[in-house]
């Protein structure tokens, strides 16, 4: 409460005294982390990642470009203190996480970002990232924590916001072909005359996998048209993914270490299709040399349509997801002059994210629908806003306090047996949030952040639905963090920070439950430290790694489940770290040598499986510069060939997701 009363206090002190000049941000007080090369094409104003003070990592277009991936996320592995959870089941691939949450899809806590466009299906997965071509990206934000104040919905954990390129000339083509049968063609252009720009994408990515049935086929096209009227830019973006993949399945502890490339007969009819669209208008306007405005209306959609059986006691069932968003964001970016202050920012903003959603459930024979288990019709309509101050009684010390406050509104129907229910009664859901940084001198940055930021439930578990009589109130996520940021010019750059995050009823997903329930876990408390290094000693040699060591318990079980108190959280590893050097030592060659990997990590929260999922896996790169508009490069995945694996316990049996082997790829990229 002292906390909420001081962002209060310093926003209506920051208020009085306006004027039209203002000195820049001090360059010693940003907190970010970069990895790669950013190019920067527009000055930061209205919901910009330099206002907050927390840790934020930024992975650079030029590193994200000339990877081989089957999936977007998997890009993140270059991101410090990221957990990779690999299914590697067809479109239903994976996904990352932060900050001891898992990537099970029980707890989705990272908000997703295409272009400042919110990504999210409505249990908060991720799958909007397949939209996303690798050749496309200008560069990835990811920020960590709960004290950013532009977010509200998914943003238990942080945001991730994909940038992609938009604006300049030029023609970027990438032809690549390796392991398990790989193919993937990539072309990007721009075309910029006068005021208007033009950025197309076109992606197809074919591949058997390496495990007997796991075929993969991904067409991805986007269109992106701007103007810039002189201050004022408006643009539109179209993009569109389809997807049809194979799915392996799972294999039992007998076979999980001895036929690894093997697909039970009861998975020959499991995968499915996925379909994404994303319609998008944005507005970038400087009003005046003190004034900015930000404005983005949406409409996404997704059709998710997938078999799958995972084991032999249990029969296949056909999911089908089908959901419709739209919305808007808005955000008012203001720098007065305060005669006894070094510089002042204020900003207001708010966005509405309405839901209109569809999932279905059916039990299959080999794709021969047997009975309807689902049949579910619900909307949501989440809106919230924000205050925001920059404060800078000094150029060493900056203050960012901010509010944020969301509202949810909906309606649930099971069309199975007629009947409705409203949302939860989720009140408004008040959320605080200050951070500070102090820039002694030296290059050196202390800061520290508080922050609350709220989970509901998704699908059926938001609604008031029978037997329920009471509302539930949101989980609140209530964070904190202090940190210290070393800087020294461009040949180094580390960042250390402490961290710690608690929930209070915390709900979880119940994945494969036909009414789409959740089961309370609990009040949550995670914690962890992180520790981050980029050193270039000399020209040509950036040597870069991390570490992070996080926790994250169940502190106060539900009362049915009492034996879990203290127990770890399912699938969050301790240890995270990853690594590497990259060599230049001409301007034609370019060699690269990463790691990343985890410890193990528990199956369920009753602790009683044992630990699995420890990995190391080591990539190294080669790459020749031809000539100007010429680049050969070749990719050897998984180094040392480590046999690591995704695994999951079903309530009966544990079940084992081999990753992918050694792999090689050879790729040849055309610039003009």
């Amino acid at each position: 409460m002292k906390t909420a009363l001081l962002a209060g206090a310093c926003l209506a002190f920051a208020a009085p005294a306006l004027a039209q000049t203002n000195p820049p941000a001090s360059p010693e007080s940003d907190t970010r982390f970069t990895i790669g090369e950013i190019i920067v094409t527009a000055p930061s104003m209205a919901r910009s990642t330099e206002n907050v003070l927390t840790s934020v990592d930024v992975l650079g277009g030029d590193v994200a470009q000339r990877q081989s991936v089957d999936n977007a996320w998997e890009l993140f592995a270059r991101l410090p203190g990221v957990v990779l959870t690999d299914f590697n089941q067809g479109t239903t691939s994976g996904r990352f996480s932060i900050r001891g949450f898992n990537g099970e899809g029980e707890i989705n806590a990272v908000k997703l970002l295409v272009d400042g466009v919110p990504s999210n299906d409505n249990a908060g997965a991720m799958t909007a990232i397949d939209m996303i071509a690798p050749l496309d990206i200008a560069g990835i934000e990811l920020v960590r924590g709960t004290s950013d104040p532009r977010w509200g919905l998914n943003a238990i954990a942080g945001s991730a916001n994909i940038l992609t390129r938009i604006g300049g000339s030029y023609l970027d083509a990438r032809l690549l072909g390796g392991s398990f049968g790989t193919m993937d063609g990539q072309l990007s252009a721009g075309l910029e005359r006068g005021r208007l720009s033009q950025n197309y994408i076109v992606s197809y990515r074919s591949t058997n996998g390496y495990r007997a049935h796991a075929d993969l086929e991904r067409l991805n096209l986007a269109g992106k048209w701007f103007y810039d009227f002189g201050g004022t830019r408006l643009g539109a973006i179209v993009r569109y993914s389809d997807a049809t993949a194979q799915e392996p399945g799972y294999l039992t502890d007998a076979d999980a270490y001895t036929r690894r490339r093997l697909s039970y007969p009861i998975s020959e009819t499991d995968g499915g299709t996925r379909r994404i669209g994303q319609y998008s208008l944005h507005l970038d306007s400087g009003l005046t040399d003190t004034l900015a405005l930000n404005a983005t209306g949406y409409a996404n959609s997704l059709r998710d349509d997938r078999y799958v059986r995972f084991s032999n006691n249990v029969a296949q069932q056909r999911r089908l997801a089908d959901e419709r968003q739209y919305g808007g964001t808005l955000a008012l970016h203001y720098h007065p002059q305060v005669d006894f202050l070094y510089r002042l920012m204020l900003e207001a903003g708010g966005d509405v994210q309405v839901q209109d959603n569809k999932s279905q459930r059916w039990l299959a024979n080999r794709r021969t629908l047997t009975s309807q288990t689902r049949d579910q019709k619900f909307d949501l309509t989440v809106y919230g806003g924000y205050l925001q101050a920059v404060i800078e009684p000094t150029a060493w010390l900056k203050l960012t306090p901010a509010w944020r406050v969301d509202r949810v509104a909906g309606n649930f129907t099971n069309r199975l047996n007629r009947t409705t229910a409203p949302i939860n009664d989720y009140g408004t859901i008040s959320q605080p949030k200050l951070n500070v940084a102090i820039s002694p001198g030296g290059g050196v940055t202390l800061y520290g952040n508080y922050g609350r930021s709220f989970q509901i439930g998704v699908g059926s578990g938001a609604y008031l639905v029978p037997p329920r009589t009471a509302n539930l109130a949101p989980s609140i996520n209530e964070g904190y963090e202090a940190g210290i940021k070393l800087a020294r010019g461009r040949w180094l750059e580390a960042r250390v920070a402490l961290w710690q995050q608690t929930a209070s009823g915390e709900l979880k997903r119940r994945l494969n439950d036909p009414s789409g329930d959740f089961d309370n876990l609990g009040k949550t408390r995670r914690r962890g430290i992180d520790l981050q290094i980029d050193v270039k000693p000399v020209r040509g040699v950036d040597l870069w790694g991390s570490y992070s060591y996080q926790t994250a318990r169940i502190v106060t079980p539900d009362p049915a489940t009492p034996s879990q108190a203290g127990n770890d959280i399912d699938h969050v590893p301790r240890h995270v770290f990853s690594g590497g050097i990259d060599l230049t030592p001409t301007d034609k060659l370019r060699l690269s040598l990463t790691g990343n990997g985890q410890s193990s990590y528990q199956l369920n929260a009753a602790n009683n499986q044992g630990r699995f999922g420890d990995y190391v896996v080591l990539n190294a790169e080669v790459a020749y510069q031809i000539d100007a508009h010429v680049e050969l490069s070749a990719q050897l995945k998984n180094l040392a060939n480590d046999r690591y694996e995704y695994v999951w316990y079903d309530g009966t049996q544990r079940l084992h997701g081999p990753a992918d082997p050694r792999a090689l790829y050879g790729a040849v990229r055309f610039r003009f």
